[in-house]
């Protein structure tokens, strides 16, 4: 049996707090791209503003090393970890929650997680991360790091339908999420589609859609041909940019598919804000 290879849980916590910091202030490129061509593409004044307001506001942070967005959100975490891999001490995720407090106090971002759901009272220092761990072929650690802020997710659902709903019942109960979102969840909103294995699976596919790159197509060519579809569904409801109006409701829409029991079919829209902060790295 070949040796594991050693990664150490510091390293993870300072890749967890880089990763964190970067997604609140920088955007991707291809995000930046989406605006610019969207903008380029928006047949509403008011919508090309928004869409010009977008492009200034993500190189305003960048220069400036601020936050685009005040709402800084949850910290998500996924953790895919190969089973060739050991780490070099115990306490894991702790680290994950360290690395998250680290970037909240390092770059001046806010606290947004309470104590208790009923209770309330703020942890003051937007911890804890939401981790999800998978055990994963080879002797890498891939780390994906997003911040979630509380509009988009609170317009997001979960349905278990019934299997004779099909196709056409997944897109319209996409529609109807996306309708009723209408400037709650400022858009121009990126869209994570789940579709199959059970209720809490599906809202898991939902978010990991999310983290696929901007409109990268899925790789079952049925599917690709779905997320086309279905986003120009999307922007035909004419919500635009922060719910005023116009072509550009969405800047893309991710599926993930995973079989699921004979008699239901569990479905989930995981909506993400324009601003769609997320960063990634491997160890």
């Amino acid at each position: 049996m070949e040796a594991l290879r050693t990664v150490s849980v510091d390293q993870v916590r300072d890749t967890v707090r880089d990763l964190y910091t970067a997604a609140c202030v920088v955007v991707n490129p291809e995000l930046k791209r989406a605006y610019e061509k969207a903008r380029d593409e928006e047949p509403s004044p008011m919508g090309r503003e928004i869409l010009s307001m977008l492009v200034e506001n993500v190189e305003l942070a960048e220069r400036e090393r601020l936050p685009m967005c005040q709402d800084t959100g949850i910290a998500i975490v996924f953790l895919e970890i190969g089973e060739e891999v050991r780490f070099d001490r115990l306490g894991l995720v702790d680290a994950v929650h360290e690395g998250v407090r680290q970037a909240w106090k390092g770059a001046l971002l806010r606290a947004s997680l309470v104590k208790d759901p009923l209770r309330r009272g703020n942890t003051g220092d937007n911890t804890p991360a939401m981790v999800h761990v998978d055990l994963v072929p080879g002797d890498r650690v891939t780390i994906r790091v997003g911040a979630k802020g509380t509009g988009a997710e609170n317009m997001s659902k979960t349905k278990i339908m019934s299997p004779s709903a099909g196709v056409e019942g997944v897109k319209k109960f996409l529609l109807e999420t996306v309708q009723a979102a209408g400037p709650n969840a400022c858009p121009p909103l990126v869209l994570g589609v789940g579709v199959g294995g059970n209720f809490e699976e599906v809202t898991l596919l939902a978010k990991k859609a999310l983290y696929r790159p901007l409109g990268q197509p899925h790789p079952d060519p049925y599917y690709a041909d779905l997320e086309r579809a279905w986003l120009q569904a999307v922007n035909r409801l004419g919500v635009g940019p922060q719910g005023l109006g116009g072509r550009t409701t969405a800047l893309a829409l991710h599926i993930e598919a995973k079989p699921c029991h004979i008699g239901a079919l569990p479905v989930a829209v995981n909506i993400d804000c324009h601003a769609h902060r997320h960063k990634e790295a491997v160890l």
